[in-house]
């Protein structure tokens, strides 16, 4: 069973946004609903739509930055609102904070996106609570978001992708780079890349229709990547991040980036223009465009 810790979640901010629709997805598809993320994009000047991610939408926000030819960043949100409690399912999985936009707000340059998870910011057949606790990381979430990508991918006109991934985010960064090609850099943050190690650690149920990311460790060993992991995240402990990285550095290209005084929350978002600018990430190919 899951941890009472697992399940502390910061009090939503509700705003009123417009839900439009991006790449051909129906305009009667979603009903509107009160978020943050919304208004975080635009008040940076980002767009925000729905994305057709068939069989999914997905909620997105893009920068302005396009260019033929740039990498376009990638930043794929966390799990979200999936429990209420240690026995008790979400109704909506959507992030009371959408922590994973802020890190994307404040990356370093180039065309940026942040995509949701399913049935974040909006519920529409096939949302299922499966999808936000045992299929989180199922073989059609991952081609759905892989098809969202394709789809902001050739609006900013760009050859490649570095992705970036929040906690379960992170996960499926690993899974989604695993199944292409044009992935130049990868990077997790507090992420668990190893379910098995992951659940069992946690005394969770292991999320057996799942793909792991561990097991796609050799599949993204030639991605140069560092997985950043939290000294005092008590949500993924550090030694998940450290035995997916001892799995992926066959090629010696995954680096581990502890962070020692930093939770699972705290303080990714607040300290991510800095971290962002040290060394092990500007390194990264296509990491700090136009700078």
């Amino acid at each position: 069973m899951r941890r009472a810790s697992l399940f502390r979640r910061t009090k939503a901010w509700l705003l009123t946004a417009t839900l439009v629709c991006l790449g051909g997805c129906a305009g009667d598809a979603f009903v509107a609903v009160p978020h943050k993320a919304e208004y975080l994009a635009h008040q940076a000047g980002w767009s925000y739509a729905m994305v057709e991610a068939s069989p999914f939408l997905l909620a997105a926000a893009v920068s302005p930055a396009t260019g033929s030819g740039a990498a376009l960043t990638v930043y794929l949100e966390g799990d979200g609102l999936a429990f209420l409690g240690p026995h008790t399912v979400s109704a909506d999985p959507t992030p009371t904070d959408p922590l994973t936009l802020r890190l994307a707000l404040a990356h370093p340059g180039g065309p940026v996106a942040w995509l949701a998870r399913p049935c974040q910011y909006g519920m529409k057949p096939p949302c299922h609570p499966a999808y936000w606790t045992s299929h989180r990381y199922a073989p059609e979430v991952v081609a759905g978001v892989g098809a969202a990508i394709d789809r902001i991918k050739a609006r900013v006109k760009a050859e490649r992708i570095v992705l970036v991934g929040y906690s379960g985010g992170g996960a499926l960064a690993v899974l989604v780079a695993a199944a292409r090609s044009d992935v130049s850099a990868l990077v997790t943050v507090a992420a668990n890349l190893d379910l098995a190690l992951w659940t069992r650690l946690q005394g969770l149920t292991p999320l057996t229709p799942s793909l792991d990311p561990a097991a796609m460790a050799g599949r993204v060993a030639h991605i140069p990547q560092v997985h950043l992991t939290g000294g005092r995240d008590e949500v993924v402990p550090a030694e998940v991040g450290r035995a997916f990285v001892s799995r992926a550095n066959a090629q010696g290209r995954a680096r581990l980036l502890p962070v020692e005084k930093f939770g699972h929350v705290c303080c990714w978002a607040e300290e991510w223009p800095n971290l962002a600018a040290a060394q092990t990430l500007a390194a990264l190919p296509d990491w700090r465009q136009g700078r």
